[in-house]
């Protein structure tokens, strides 16, 4: 048992470093370096049983790494005493590991003993695709899908708005397979199509990000992202209420945009428990100045009584509003609550569970010439769930609460997820956060501006809407799944000529 532990070890330290591979650090190249050492693992494994505990164990790594920041939320802001939340993180990661011990699983199936099938074919389509099931099995948890490691600056990000996140992790594995194959071959002109193959993919994606897939649209705003910087401890006694209240006030009323936008939950009340003279000059403030007002808050449903997390326009007479579809298990609602219930409640302490979620189609909030189309929180982690809104809107909104997880590597992944989603979506995407990442950023997925973490400060700029369709946001993920497929297909046939290329 010992022995088969310490044999994994180096994998799972292989899938830990990458965390350096994505925000804030941005050292990309190391993630298909570690991937391509995992795969020749998996290549040299005795037998199908080891193989797969080399991906599980890779994955494992992987998952402790790159969401070890739960932990904060659970045990600093949740009460989870501090050894159950170590196990709770570890247990997700190690659900989580459970996806790349797939894709092993059916990539060696599949190859047979074909060295060239497993690299070059059948592991890197069945890892995208491993990625891809994550995305929605069980709700989905996509979160630090490879594909991000190249967003914004990597070679590859440039198939993005085509390809969409997996199809870009996808082409990082190929690269990757690329690498094992080569490992312990000599040069010749096998290997060297290999290499002019690999340099076409890399150049290709370079060359498509000048492609701007979609046009300007109406005159540019001028915007307004507020970030109060409140700890998560100050935001639910009454003292902390009256903090709260006072901070985004005062904000508001120091913004000078056509566009003035509050973090998600910005008031941890109910909208409609927000004192009226409050809230009145709020919008008299910002009508004052001929301004649009967005406030992150909790809503009621008068008549149904069900409550959402939401972007409500405010200075719009009608209060049209985007509601959080995506809920976050265990934050927002209990997945089968006889189960769970128990332990939500009894030992954990996170207010406003069992949200309602809002529809997968809504309209954009209009301001001036431009139509905004808001998500909340995690919900912009799935790309596809966003694009039946964003073909109507000219810009993005994202509205957050990381205050969660302060202090770690959380936000700047986050905000590297929205500068992916610009990218796939070809439109600019703002970030309002109550502590980071605040950020403007262009339809090419780079920066315009951001505010430094965890400092009440007002982040303003000029953002010019744009509209028309990129390729994704017509095939959304399925042109990268079919793509896969059709490798996969590869890979059958190069075991079938049983001869190593």
């Amino acid at each position: 048992m010992l022995r088969a532990l310490a044999r994994m070890v180096p994998s799972a330290l292989l899938g830990a470093v990458t965390l350096f591979a994505f925000a804030p650090f941005g050292l990309w190249p190391i993630l298909p370096v570690s991937l391509a050492l995992a795969f020749g693992m998996i290549e040299v494994a005795p037998s199908q049983r080891r193989a797969v505990a080399q991906g599980w164990a890779w994955g494992f790594g992987f998952f402790l790494a790159n969401v070890h920041w739960i932990y904060i939320a659970l045990h600093t802001f949740g009460d989870l005493p501090a050894p159950l939340a170590v196990l709770a993180v570890a247990a997700l990661a190690a659900f989580l590991a459970l996806y790349p011990a797939l894709a092993t699983w059916a990539a060696r199936r599949l190859s047979g003993e074909s060295r060239a099938a497993l690299l070059l074919c059948a592991l890197p389509a069945c890892w995208m695709l491993s990625e891809w099931l994550r995305g929605w099995v069980f709700t989905g948890f996509p979160w630090a899908a490879i594909g991000y490691s190249q967003i914004p600056g990597g070679p590859l990000a440039g198939f993005a708005p085509v390809l969409g996140i997996y199809g870009v992790g996808g082409m990082l594995a190929a690269l990757s397979g690329f690498l094992a194959w080569l490992m312990g071959r000599h040069l010749d002109r096998r290997t060297a199509y290999g290499f002019a193959l690999a340099a076409a993919v890399c150049i290709g994606g370079v060359v498509l990000q000048r492609v701007q897939w979609t046009r300007p649209a109406g005159k540019p705003l001028k915007v307004a992202l507020l970030q109060g910087a409140i700890p998560q401890n100050r935001k639910w006694g009454y003292e902390d209420l009256r903090y709260n209240l006072q901070v985004y006030y005062d904000q508001v009323h120091q913004a000078d945009a056509d566009l003035i936008v509050t973090p998600e939950t910005a008031f941890p009340i109910f909208l409609h428990e927000v004192p009226a003279d409050y809230l009145d000059d709020l919008i008299a403030d910002a009508n004052q100045k001929h301004a649009a007002l967005i406030i992150g808050a909790p809503t009621l449903n008068a008549k149904s009584k069900n409550y959402y997390n939401g972007a409500v326009l405010v200075t719009d007479p009608k209060r049209p509003a985007n509601y959080k579809s995506h809920l976050v298990p265990f934050g927002e609602y209990v997945p089968l609550h006889p189960i769970f219930g128990w332990v939500y409640e009894n030992l954990l302490h996170i207010p406003y569970n069992d949200f309602t979620p809002g529809g997968q189609t809504q309209a954009p909030l209009p301001v001036r010439d431009q139509r905004v189309a808001a998500d909340i929180c995690y919900e912009d982690i799935f790309g596809e769930e966003l694009i039946g809104n964003a073909s109507h809107a000219t810009i993005l909104l994202n509205m957050s609460n990381l205050a969660w997880f302060d202090g770690s590597v959380a936000l700047a992944q986050h905000g590297q997820i929205a500068q992916a989603r610009a990218l796939e979506l070809g439109r600019p995407a703002l970030l309002a956060t109550n502590s980071g990442t605040t950020a403007i950023v262009a339809p090419n997925g780079r920066y315009q501006a951001t505010l430094p973490e965890r400092m009440p400060a007002i982040l303003t700029g000029t953002v010019q809407g744009y509209d028309g369709n990129t390729p994704y946001m017509v095939w959304s993920n399925w042109a990268a799944v079919i793509l896969a497929l059709g490798v996969l297909a590869g890979s059958v046939q190069l075991r079938r000529r049983d001869r190593e290329i």
